[in-house]
């Protein structure tokens, strides 16, 4: 009797010891790893989460500070005004919304494929607004493939791809409705800072990826800098190879594009009010030497608008939406 007494209390006593300790943390799954990476509002996770051997290239050449605005994506996202979640699992990765234009962007897991120290994470995008889904011929995927590095999740490389549906009546219309609009407005050869491009009236897309590329740069610079807001002065968002980046060189932007001219416009930044300044006016009117082309003008709150009008004024009153 006093031997079984003595195993229960030596059993007890394990149970005890063993109820007291602290589980481990759960390791960060890839996916984790890949939200963190974007959507943290930590200030270096996206740096954090490149291959080892990419940050010593990166650091090398001084560039890493222009990975800062893919560190503070959700950051810029609130500036914008647009509400998003994330998910650790499940079929939805990301799902945002904007109040202001009610549209809502919801990014899908269509595969994830773990094997080891590799994990494979697919995913495709959808564009709703005022609640119906908007139809595209256009059908991108990303498959972000991440890999384990001395027990870390990075991203080791990115895949895109895009479906192209050929018998798409949505496709069709968008190759036709194209192909009308070139040969209405014939190719305009113009000279700018020493560089001679050839650009089709109506092919706005360059225009409108520096536009975003600005609008991402004063998100980034008013949340880094808090006490001096926006600016509205190029160069503070330049400043690559000249030391420690600062409110006079945030090193967000090429020097190309900080020149102000670039694609046949001029792009202008104004109406930087207040201490710190809580808005801005971006516009982007056609130089002297491009014909047939429209203004874009947007300000903090990310809505890009066009006009007819070469009166940047106008457009930021009239313009319209660009979808």
């Amino acid at each position: 009797m006093r031997r079984i007494a003595v195993s229960l209390a030596i059993v007890i006593g394990c149970v005890a010891g063993s109820s007291g300790q602290q589980s481990a943390p759960a390791a960060q799954t890839a996916r984790q790893a890949l939200i963190e990476m974007f959507f943290s509002k930590t200030p270096g996770t996206f740096a954090r989460h490149l291959p080892a051997i990419t940050r010593v290239a990166i650091d090398k050449f001084e560039s890493a500070a222009n990975l800062q605005q893919f560190s503070l994506m959700a950051t810029q996202m609130q500036a914008q005004g647009q509400a998003f979640e994330t998910f650790e699992s499940g079929p939805i990765l990301l799902r945002a919304d904007n109040s202001k234009t009610g549209q809502k962007v919801e990014i899908t897991v269509e595969g994830d494929a773990l094997h080891g120290d590799q994990d494979d994470i697919q995913v495709s995008f959808r564009v709703y607004r005022n609640g119906e889904v908007q139809r595209t011929p256009y059908m991108p995927q990303m498959t972000f493939s991440m890999k384990k590095e001395a027990q870390l999740w990075t991203l080791n490389e990115i895949s895109f791809t895009l479906h192209l549906p050929l018998a798409d009546p949505d496709l069709l219309k968008a190759i036709t409705d194209n192909m009308t609009r070139q040969a209405a407005h014939p190719q305009v050869v113009y000279t700018a800072h020493n560089e001679t491009l050839a650009q089709p009236a109506g092919n706005d897309s360059a225009v409108l990826a520096a536009m975003h590329t600005f609008l991402t740069a004063e998100a980034t610079y008013a949340a880094t800098y808090p006490s001096v807001g926006y600016t509205c002065t190029l160069s503070d968002l330049d400043g690559f190879g000249a030391g420690e980046r600062n409110e006079h060189q945030a090193m967000l932007i090429n020097s190309g594009l900080a020149s102000g001219k670039k694609y046949g416009f001029v792009f202008t930044l104004s109406e930087c009010s207040g201490t710190p300044a809580t808005g801005f006016h971006l516009t982007a009117a056609p130089n002297a030497n491009t014909f047939g082309r429209k203004t874009f003008c947007a300000d903090q709150s990310g809505a890009i608008r066009s006009s007819e009008d070469t009166n940047a004024a106008a457009c930021m009153s009239n313009g319209v939406r660009v979808p």
